[in-house]
């Protein structure tokens, strides 16, 4: 992806610049609007605001809200183009199935209302802001044929070739994209999937994190310490949830197809929230060495938890066994508890295929990714839920039978592992050992005395 530059402008279409010109009207009231556009809200710098027919605005594909959906099509099929009326109808398909409820309900706000806020669009008609607005006046429209006042939008319109600044770079763009994506007035927040691919592809084109959040007026008044702060729980809840649903991605072989991962708010099926609860309670920690050893998980086991957590995944309904994202809350717990794990780990035997005949029609024709995911989760969905089940089984189990003779029980078995063996330890980690041993040791006295009073104590009971 070509990172963007202030110098590189976006091509303006001369065509459809001159259909808007000869369209828009200034009839619209408030007739001037300041927009966040380069410094012009600070300078309070007033643009006409115009009315122009809806029918000739179109959506752009560079679209955060439907970031998911652009980037699976365009993987799985071929490249839009925004330029097509057939693309143009995919687009507004897209966003209307991102979130029906909340469309339905900006519709009933501007039937009732009308539109008080404008839109933004380039020049030639592209809506940097606004596109579902324009979803939602097109729907009136079919719904009231003959009312005027659904067939077109009020819009503020960017500067073009002859206009003074000239018109706005493909970084600009993205940067009033993100400005109104980022303020909470009202409209419909992004689904948080699609922010997420939207930040990262923002910082693919050279809009850094820190550049985007800096527009985020949540921000504004914060110490340096406490943005960086904010810059790091921000990163941890969008963007490096996404490394684990590419995983995930490439271990089903459907690298881009992220509309597989999930589909919006409404979707049911969606798996958003597991990936991302697996890579804060797990991913984070099996690629943690220090976390590793503490959890008493080998190198060469990583895989195969990976694997059994990403079919747990796939699967979506483990019934019995509680709502799949604290499922992978409660993963941990499996990974401490040896036998909990040889169960969990067992699911990673279960095939990630299906059989070619399970896998088509009647006709031959195969089905589409989420029905295989279906068929697949029926074939194997007793062997993962039975797993899961005897790993919750042992754990309830282990807890109420855990006892300090258990426990010690436990602590010495470890303690005379067959890979306790000490000439194999890493120089940088000796100090850190004898730390431990010395802890242990220390422990150990602490423990020796406790029962030494204890005993004495029971004895003087029974005299």
């Amino acid at each position: 992806m070509t990172k963007l530059t202030k110098n590189k402008e976006r091509e303006i279409i001369d065509d459809f610049t001159a259909e808007i010109d000869y369209k828009k009207t200034q009839t619209a009231k408030p007739k001037t609007c300041i927009i966040d556009f380069r410094d012009e809200r600070s300078a309070n710098f007033e643009r006409p605001v115009c009315v122009v027919p809806t029918e000739i605005l179109r959506f752009r594909k560079d679209n955060g809200r439907i970031a998911s959906d652009i980037l699976s099509y365009e993987t799985n099929y071929r490249l839009l183009s925004e330029t097509e009326e057939e693309d143009q109808k995919l687009l507004g398909e897209f966003l209307y199935k991102k979130d029906p409820k909340k469309t339905t309900e900006l519709k009933n706000s501007l039937f009732h209302g009308g539109q008080r806020e404008p839109a933004i669009i380039t020049c030639d008609g592209f809506l940097v802001n606004g596109n579902r607005r324009k979803l939602a006046l097109e729907m009136l429209s079919k719904e009231h044929p003959g009312n005027e006042k659904f067939t077109k939008m009020k819009v503020v319109i960017l500067p073009g070739k002859k206009d003074p600044g000239g018109p706005p770079t493909l970084k600009e763009i993205e940067q009033i994209e993100n400005r109104y994506q980022l303020q909470s007035d009202g409209k419909a927040e992004y689904y948080n999937f699609d922010r997420a691919l939207s930040m990262r592809r923002k910082i693919d084109l050279g809009i850094s994190l820190k550049e985007q959040l800096r527009d985020d007026p949540n921000f504004v008044d914060l110490s340096e310490k406490a943005f960086e702060k904010e810059m790091r729980r921000v990163a941890d809840e969008y963007l490096d949830p996404l490394e684990c649903v590419d995983k995930y991605l490439e271990h089903l072989d459907r690298e881009g197809l992220y509309d597989t991962v999930s589909r919006g708010r409404e979707d049911r099926e969606g798996r958003w929230q597991a990936l991302k609860d697996y890579h804060s309670f797990v991913h984070k920690k099996i690629v943690d060495q220090k976390k590793r050893i503490q959890m008493r998980i080998e190198e060469e086991e990583v895989g195969k938890i990976e694997d059994a957590a990403f079919k747990i995944i796939r699967k979506r309904e483990v019934p019995g066994c509680g709502k799949l994202h604290m499922i992978m809350r409660e993963f941990p717990k499996f990974l401490v508890n040896d036998e909990a794990k040889t169960e969990i780990m067992k699911i990673s035997n279960i095939s990630l295929s299906i059989s070619k005949e399970e896998s088509h029609d009647k006709e031959g024709k195969e089905y589409d990714l989420r029905m295989i995911d279906q068929i697949w989760g029926q074939k194997y969905g007793s062997q993962i839920v039975n797993q899961v089940k005897k790993a919750k089984e042992i754990l309830e189990y282990a807890t109420r039978v855990e006892t300090p003779i258990t426990l010690l029980s436990v602590a010495l078995k470890k303690l005379n592992h067959e890979k306790m063996d000490l000439k194999t330890i890493q120089a940088s980690d000796i100090d850190r050992a004898m730390d431990l041993i010395k802890n242990i040791r220390d422990r150990i006295k602490d423990l020796e005395k406790e029962l030494y009073r204890l005993k004495k104590k029971m004895e003087k009971k029974k005299k």
